[in-house]
């Protein structure tokens, strides 16, 4: 059975050796200013083995003449021994305690350098000739420099074949990496460099169209499913709208290459909320959608009159309250003119964020709650526009205090009355008069601010209403509205109704005349924003909405407050 192997050993085919021992006991020898030198003194041969390719490409073979005197180099130790190769044989024959001298000891993993010092045990000095041991030491000496040589262009053309950077390859070399060893740090090298590689397939155009013609057409079915009014059908939708949630899941899936054949309701909904296919993708674009559409259809009766703003970050918003420019004063023939200043003072606000998450599970796919990616996000677009209601008419309702340490409506700033009185064309009259007697930061320039909006609660909407009516024929000359009330703007309120008690109403001018609230969101994130993605603590999709918002009242002076008075 060994045969053939043999006679590749025979002609050269298999000529190296691979040697497994232990090492009974070392003889260390050391030397001043030399490495120590271990030598394997008594150890045991466990296993020795003919291999194509083995670790040390120096470790084979060799035939010699029975009478012929060999030199065995073991390398790594750095010796040398003369053995006769008949005694070999013999000592091989009788019980082969000697078996290793057959054969060359393996190195380490690559060929001594030249400048290992070889110390030759071989026979008295008076016996061995000098020109021999000379002769032995030159073919030691060539032996490593070609297994040297041997390592270095392995190692290099390695590096070639496998496309790796000459600089690994010359640290390689340099560091003085065995062969085998440096094959495996260049195989690794190369495999990083393929990871960082882009694989994705490349996908052809016509079938990129046709994924996202797909995709389209079922969004638009869901969406239409969720509210017909609101979301039109298109004709490519037409073929998805009488599918449920689970075949359209089974559907993508099929089309992913998965066998989707004999999967159960459960299994379709987990793989495809956890797959690959666009089927989550479109699960989130519609959940986006409805939420977008709610939050754009809430009402915010606060845009008419505040100014809207972006900010770039979540750190203070300082916004300057500027102030009259100075008055122009008449300059002599030949005079000078004289300098001036802008009066200013300063508010300052930081947005700040808001959110909330919630999960939906794979129970909603089987049961086909379609409701819970509309309704859901609709509900959470409502929220956020309801918060930002509340953040910018809470300005008003808290009166908090301006950079001047005064409140928003204080008598010190001249924005609000002594005394509250019913909605009427009297009251009125005081409040815009108080208005256009306000002044500028100096306290004497008149602004002339002129009103544009009269705010109520809800309360006094029908009253407000009634006496700005352009059709009210009034029955005296008392009740009679000016035109320049008329052009006024009702704006009401729920959150201005106080809880009991006297009812206020407000006068307020356009921000574009003058700096009322400003409201502000962060750059880029205009809106309510939301995203998905598997959930990991739920079994299913997690639904994350975030506002980045804030708000301020930047100037009193274009704001007027009556307390009001109990409602009989």
């Amino acid at each position: 059975d060994v045969d053939p192997f043999w006679r590749d050993v025979r002609s050269g085919i298999i000529r190296n050796v691979s040697v497994g021992y232990s090492v009974r006991r070392f003889e260390i020898t050391e030397e001043e200013g030399q490495v120590p030198v271990w030598r394997a003194v008594d150890w045991q041969p466990m296993e020795l083995s003919a291999v194509p390719v083995g670790a040390d490409a120096a470790a084979g073979f060799r035939w010699q003449d029975e009478d012929e005197a060999t030199c065995t180099l073991v390398r790594g130790t750095g010796q040398a021994k003369e053995q006769d190769m008949s005694e070999n044989k013999e000592q091989t024959a009788e019980g082969g305690e000697e078996m290793e001298q057959q054969a060359v000891r393996g190195s380490e993993d690559r060929a001594a350098p030249m400048s290992t010092r070889v110390v030759a045990d071989m026979p008295p000095a008076e016996q061995a000739d000098p020109k021999d041991m000379g002769e032995e030491m030159r073919r030691i000496a060539q032996e490593a420099m070609e297994g040297e040589r041997s390592r270095i262009s392995g190692i290099q053309e390695a590096a070639r074949k496998l496309g790796v950077a000459a600089e690994i390859t010359a640290d390689l070399v340099g560091r003085g990496v065995g062969l085998n060893e440096a094959r495996a740090a260049l195989i690794d090298a190369a495999a990083q460099t393929d990871q960082a590689i882009e694989t994705r397939p490349h996908v052809r155009m016509g079938e990129q169209c046709e994924v996202e013609t797909r995709r389209a057409a079922v969004e638009a079915a869901l969406l239409h499913r969720h509210d017909p009014g609101a979301f039109a059908l298109s004709e490519a939708a037409r073929e998805w709208r009488g599918m449920s949630l689970l075949e359209l899941a089974r559907s993508f899936l099929a089309a992913e290459g998965v066998r989707v054949r004999g999967l159960s309701r459960d299994e379709v909904a987990t793989r495809a909320l956890h797959s690959t296919s666009d089927f989550p993708l479109i699960l989130s674009s519609v959940t986006n959608k409805t939420l977008r559409a709610a939050y754009d259809a809430a009402p915010r009766t606060f845009a008419p009159i505040a100014r809207r703003t972006s900010v770039a970050d979540f750190r203070d918003v300082h916004r300057l309250q500027l102030g009259e420019a100075p008055q122009l004063e008449k300059v002599n023939e030949s005079g000078e003119y004289k300098r001036g200043t802008l009066g200013e003072a300063q508010e300052k606000y930081r947005i700040e964020t808001f959110g909330k998450v919630i999960g939906i599970t794979r129970q909603v796919l089987i049961n086909d709650d379609l409701g819970a990616f509309t309704r859901v996000p609709a509900l959470f677009g409502t929220a956020a526009a309801t918060l930002e209601s509340d953040v910018v008419w809470g300005v008003i309702t808290a009166n908090a205090a301006m950079a001047d340490g005064k409140a928003l409506f204080h008598a010190g700033h001249s924005n609000l009355a002594a005394t509250g009185v019913k909605l009427d064309v009297a009251g009125l009259a005081k409040a815009r008069t108080a208005m256009s007697h306000q002044t500028g930061i100096d306290g004497k320039t008149l602004l002339n601010i002129r009103p544009a909006f009269l705010v109520v609660p809800t309360s006094l909407e029908l009253e407000a209403e009634q006496l700005l009516s352009q059709a009210f024929v009034p029955t005296a000359s008392g009740d009679v509205v000016p035109a320049s009330l008329r052009s006024l703007t009702v704006i009401s309120e729920p959150r201005l109704d106080p809880a009991s008690g006297a009812v206020p109403w407000y006068l307020m001018a356009s921000p574009a005349a003058i700096d009322t609230v400003e409201y502000a969101y962060l750059e880029g994130q205009e809106g309510v924003a939301m995203e998905t993605r598997m959930g990991f603590d739920v079994d299913g999709m997690e639904i994350r909405a975030r506002l980045d918002f804030g708000a301020k009242a930047i100037d009193w002076r274009g704001l007027y407050k009556n307390p009001g008075v109990a409602l009989g």
